[in-house]
């Protein structure tokens, strides 16, 4: 038998293409994201990544109490499990609202919270919230750069003073989501990291200059991970470290994490004597990036993609070359969150065999909510 990590001894048995994960290098990627925090309670895990009660549970069983997610079935899928503390990381209007104010009212044992960045949406939320007689907490959401969402740092005080004053809105503190930072070079990471938290760092010394409370900030991505567990008042979100992949792999090398998601595929065609078709199309792994920077297959690393469709891939494998039709291919992504969300199951891998399935119950836009 092969002895590569990833080499499944019963494929046989798996028809492709197929997500497949391996429970013992999540295990390892949640030891080591625990070990870079100075508290474990400064873990929020965003759950975009995985969307899977089973990997929640075992950062549940690690002791990791906090997390964030960005739709309602994701922030439903934590409510189930028992997840005591829950980011809802969207500003939830008109119907997504009446969900949200459901969901705190169909699992009451969760803490939730959701975003704010206007007081408009403040008040819907203060309307809502008093109609059904419950008090929602929110976050105010901070542009730091990523340019989609928030209210800038400078401009966020008023906002604050007015959401500590509306009747059913709880604030607990700030999000500053900085998802821009992604530059290879650590040390330009750094220095952009610092620019776009500093802003934010100031903002809290206004509202304790004002007699408030400390509030809680939440920040961070996977990028910027290493940095932000410095700064001891900030809780970190990094969500793609569950899984790694191949951009992150190859981009943030100061990470140690290991890739524990790839997906499964075989050859299907032989059109000339030089290309081979694979059963992974658009549908199978996610496409936003050029064609070379979407799958990379660990047992056949010099393949050149030549095309893409819904539900093949052909790449150029040279003169000579050996492969065959049937012969199984372990691709890792280049970009796991989106592949995870189009399949609805991840098959385990566990001592080199498929062992069963975890459902990736939060790809659903819907669960029950």
């Amino acid at each position: 038998m092969a002895t590569d990590w990833y080499t499944i001894n019963n494929v046989a048995e798996l028809d492709t293409p197929a997500l497949v994960v391996y429970p013992e290098r999540v295990q390892y990627n949640i030891d080591q994201v625990k070990g870079m925090v100075s508290d474990v309670s400064r873990l929020r895990p965003h759950i975009k990544t995985h969307k899977s009660p089973n990997v929640t549970a075992m950062m549940l069983n690690a002791g990791i109490s906090k997390f964030k997610c960005a739709t309602i079935a994701e922030a439903e899928m934590l409510g189930i499990i028992g997840a005591p503390d829950v980011l809802f990381a969207y500003q939830p209007n008109g119907p997504k609202l009446a969900r949200f104010v459901k969901l705190l009212q169909t699992y009451p044992s969760t803490s939730y919270s959701c975003l704010v960045d206007n007081a408009a949406t403040a008040q819907a939320i203060s309307t809502a919230a008093l109609s059904a007689g419950i008090n929602v907490s929110v976050f105010i959401d901070l542009n730091v750069g990523m340019n989609r969402t928030g209210i800038v740092p400078r401009r966020a005080f008023e906002l604050y003073q007015l959401l500590m004053n509306t009747r059913g809105i709880k604030l607990l503190g700030l999000h500053a989501y900085d998802g821009h930072i992604h530059d290879e070079d650590f040390s330009l990471r750094e220095q952009r990291f610092h620019e776009a938290i500093t802003p934010v760092l100031n903002l809290k010394e206004i509202i304790l200059g004002a007699g408030y409370a400390p509030p809680i900030i939440i920040g961070g991505s996977s990028p910027t991970l290493p940095i932000a567990v410095h700064l001891e008042d900030i809780e970190c979100s990094p969500g793609t470290f569950a899984y790694w992949d191949k951009g992150y792999e190859s981009a943030f090398k100061e990470q140690h994490f290991q890739t524990a998601a790839l997906v499964v595929g075989r050859i299907i065609s032989l059109p000339d004597e030089t290309k081979i078709c694979i059963d992974i199309g658009h549908k199978s792994v996610s496409a936003e990036n050029e064609l070379s920077k979407r799958i990379y297959f660990l047992n056949a690393p010099t393949l050149s993609f030549v095309s893409q469709s819904e539900e093949h891939l052909v790449a150029e494998a040279g003169n000579g070359h050996t492969y065959q039709v049937g012969d199984v291919l372990y691709g890792l992504p280049y970009h796991i969150c989106p592949t995870v969300a189009v399949y609805e199951r991840a098959y385990i891998i566990e001592n080199r065999q498929l062992k069963g399935e975890w459902l990736n119950t939060a790809r659903d836009r819907k669960i029950n909510i």
